[in-house]
């Protein structure tokens, strides 16, 4: 079965990037990153990818005078590629509307938190600054409106009382490390299916390997 050939938009370390790295080192994983693509040339992540294999690309977009010009840049390298699927991890840069709709549902991100609460930066800091007792991540497909979009799987984590911004944000990444190369699968594999902006998760394929979706009257 053909692999969903993936890229993964970084802009720093690459944490995320790594744990879709490993997950598709698989021989069964339904997803291959093709190649890994920063704006921002010294990120640490294009290092991952390159020990890895994988092809990299660098597209700095303080060279452009426009955000249209960047995005164009960033669509020729991916069509070039022959990507079929975005991920988004840890890209430090608002797409537009007019790039979002090049790549219809083709776009997921990871957010550090239990969306749609705290949107935006800083994420950790706010968490803690408003008593709430459970944080999280969240991994959805992509609209243009910032942190948004059908979520395809969340993770809940506690806050503790003694946490600080840094301990909960390494409890998070924790979570966040397994839950996107989950939701990066059930992406690959055809089984999530969206419906007024919320996404079903197809139980099961049939013997032919075509997923079965239980809104389709298949209990």
């Amino acid at each position: 079965m053909a692999r969903l050939k993936t890229a993964v938009l970084i802009s720093g370390r690459g944490s995320n990037l790594q744990a879709l790295i490993d997950a598709a080192a698989a021989s069964d994983y339904p997803a291959e990153i093709v190649c890994v693509v920063s704006n921002n040339p010294g990120a640490g992540g294009l290092k991952r990818a390159a020990k890895a294999g994988i092809a990299t690309a660098s597209i700095d977009h303080r060279d452009f005078d426009r955000r249209a010009s960047f995005e164009d840049a960033l669509h020729t390298e991916l069509m070039t590629a022959g990507v079929e699927l975005i991920c988004l991890a840890g890209f430090m840069r608002l797409l537009t509307a007019s790039f979002v709709e090049r790549w219809p549902d083709k776009i997921i991100n990871i957010h550090p938190s239990l969306l749609p609460s705290f949107k935006g930066l800083q994420t950790h800091e706010r968490v803690l600054s408003e008593g709430v007792r459970f944080t999280g991540c969240t991994v959805h497909f992509v609209r243009s409106e910032m942190d948004a979009g059908p979520i395809i799987v969340q993770a809940a984590v506690p806050v503790l009382t003694d946490d600080t911004a840094d301990t909960l944000a390494a409890r998070v990444l924790t979570a966040e490390h397994r839950c996107y190369p989950h939701a990066l699968r059930l992406v690959a594999e055809g089984r999530t299916f969206i419906v007024d902006e919320t996404v079903t998760i197809r139980q099961s394929t049939s013997p032919l390997g075509t997923a079965i979706n239980p809104d389709d009257g298949h209990r």
